[in-house]
């Protein structure tokens, strides 16, 4: 089995910053793409950023120039570097990698998601 626990989120203010972290765990054998999405009340799941295994990076137009995306391939870990947060940007955040496991193919894994909040 395989497991993605992330972690990061809470309540900020207007223009302040968050860091989530998601962290992948089990039977790994590769992670290739991984991913960060968000979904607030009463609107579609939308893809926030991604990155591919060597580094490769996308953003939605709505988060460029103010979120990163990052990874660290030694500990299966994908980041989300928040800055110049808006109260648009509330949601549910999700982690979601392409993972290779001991005993299958390829497959879509998404993490629990956390609350991000910003409000003043």
């Amino acid at each position: 089995q395989v497991q993605l626990v992330e972690s990061g989120g809470g309540l900020v203010q207007p223009g302040g910053s968050l860091r989530l972290s998601c962290a992948a765990s089990g039977t790994i054998v590769s992670i290739n793409a991984m991913d960060w999405y968000r979904q607030a009340s009463g609107k579609q799941r939308e893809l926030v950023a991604t990155i591919t295994r060597g580094g490769s990076t996308n953003y939605a137009d709505s988060v460029k120039g103010r979120f990163t995306i990052s990874r660290d391939n030694a500990k299966n870990t994908v980041y989300l570097q928040m800055n110049s947060l808006k109260p648009e940007d509330t949601a549910v955040y999700y982690c979601r990698a392409l993972i290779a496991t001991y005993y299958s193919g390829g497959g879509l894994y998404w993490g629990q998601g956390t609350q991000v909040t910003v409000s003043s």
